[in-house]
């Protein structure tokens, strides 16, 4: 039986997205690990302190979650006093997820550090080459591999 030649692994895109991902997510995490936050719930946290209010179904997008998971990720987050949820009033099936006061305020106490990582990454990496993979990685987002 022959068989069928894949990609080398050192060569494999998932394999270097994730390769990517926990040379940038790492320091992140340890960023984060002061606070109680982790990584899904300060995306969470950052995408509603850029957009303000926002409807669950969009939230999980931008913070890339998958809707189940973000429901989840609300609850513990709205114990912790960090988001609040209410129904919107036009459309009673959709719920609005808001940043609270104390929300906004572990984005404040790590917006110094979080700064420090990514100049550090910048600078390390190259600005322009940043940018050019951000447009790459922007690009192969909208790519339709479904086929």
């Amino acid at each position: 039986m022959s068989k069928t030649p894949l990609r080398k692994t050192a060569r494999s895109l998932p394999i270097a997205l994730l390769r990517a991902r926990e040379t940038v997510m790492g320091p992140v995490r340890e960023m984060l690990t002061k606070s109680g936050v982790n990584e899904q719930k300060w995306r969470v946290l950052r995408v509603l302190d850029e957009s303000g209010p926002l409807d669950q179904s969009l939230l999980a997008e931008r913070a890339c979650l998958q809707l189940p998971s973000l429901t989840r990720i609300l609850q513990a987050m709205q114990d912790q006093g960090l988001v609040t949820r209410h129904t919107d009033a036009a459309d009673r099936r959709r719920s609005i997820v808001t940043i609270t006061d104390s929300g906004l305020a572990v984005i404040e106490a790590h917006a110094a550090d979080s700064l420090a990582l990514f100049a550090r990454l910048e600078e390390t990496y190259g600005h322009d080459r940043l940018e050019q993979l951000l447009d790459l990685l922007e690009d192969l987002t909208r790519t339709d591999t479904r086929g």
